[in-house]
């Protein structure tokens, strides 16, 4: 039986995903803007994995600049991890799920989340922009936390794909930064027994169709990024977890083919240990991988402060490459 088959089964034995509105207007304490799509679905039909004991925050979103334009928000205190769903007006039946950065400790909600989102649509790709729980913010098994709800995200975009008029082998996961690494692990991750089943929809194959680690944090030894290695692992990790969580590490030969982008001149998260470690990590591992590194864009370029440079051409980029792979409509 091949993936594009047991995907199928999978699916039909899956149960419909519960949505939640949110309202036309702005909400107190949740940062909603007018603009936003009113799609919402919560990954975890109750309290998320190691919150039983947690008293649950809620969601708060910061402007960094309030009145500016475009906005400019993140997301911490993310005690209920959902998926805003934006629709495109003319779907081509392929989805990317995308993880902001933000070093595990937040996440650039607008930045690297519902502009790329807007322009993926505009290519007819139906996109989901995840937020996930913060590992540091008080969950057991807080190094397992991201990974699972992108799994879990996965899982119910895949079961609910005829919903969306989804092609359920054409799902790819899009991260940026430490959004990056959560793309990364769930490349080479994604059968990684990190939660208990709870319905039918965790019968459904969690490994994307494809990958997209943007500028991606990868290694958690030398040379990472070390403050998205203590929020996601602590302060005082052992030997084994750096090896388990540096995605170079860890690469099988059923990983999605991948599609990374880095800049030279990116000081943050430096490409040699990270993006160019990764690439050649799933060279030898025979992946099927193109990698494009820009002299100039530094990091967290995303779409904003990619405008006048080269690296403004990494969306139509990712689109020919999945257009050749058979992932999005041709270019």
């Amino acid at each position: 039986m091949d993936r594009r088959t047991a995907i199928g089964l999978g699916i039909g034995l899956a149960a419909a995903v519960t949505h939640k509105a949110m309202a036309d207007t702005v909400l107190p304490g949740d940062g909603a803007m007018l603009s936003d799509p009113k799609e919402t679905i919560r990954l975890w039909p109750g309290v998320a994995p190691g919150g039983e004991k947690l008293g649950l925050p809620a969601l708060r979103v910061t402007n960094r600049d309030p009145g500016a334009a475009p906005l400019d928000r993140y997301v911490d205190q993310v005690g209920a991890p959902s998926l805003m769903v934006f629709r495109p007006l003319k779907p081509d039946g392929s989805a990317l799920i995308i993880a902001p950065g933000g070093g595990y400790t937040r996440e650039m909600l607008d930045f690297e989340g519902t502009d790329v989102a807007r322009r993926f649509n505009a290519a007819g790709v139906t996109c989901f922009v995840l937020r996930y729980r913060l590992p540091g913010e008080g969950w057991a098994n807080r190094s397992d936390v991201p990974l699972q709800d992108a799994q879990r995200a996965m899982r119910l975009v895949r079961a609910n794909a005829a919903l969306y008029g989804l092609d359920p082998a054409r799902i790819g996961f899009m991260g940026f930064s430490a959004g990056g690494h959560l793309a990364a692990s769930i490349a080479t991750r994604f059968a990684a027994p990190v939660y208990a089943p709870l319905d039918a929809a965790d019968s459904v194959d969690a490994r994307p169709s494809f990958s997209v680690p943007m500028y991606p944090v990868i290694t958690m030894g030398e040379g990472g990024h070390a403050g998205s290695r203590n929020n996601l692992l602590g302060v005082d990790p052992t030997a084994e977890m750096i090896v388990r969580y540096s995605c170079e590490k860890n690469v099988p030969a059923d990983t999605p083919p991948t599609f990374l982008i880095q800049a030279a001149d990116d000081m943050t998260v430096l490409a040699v240990p990270n993006a160019i470690a990764y690439y050649t990590a799933l060279r030898a591992a025979h992946v099927a991988v193109e990698m494009h590194v820009f002299e100039e864009g530094g990091h967290g370029f995303s779409l904003l402060r990619a405008q006048g440079k080269p690296c403004a051409a990494w969306p139509e980029l990712l689109l020919r490459w999945g257009a050749a792979k058979g992932f999005f409509k041709p270019v």
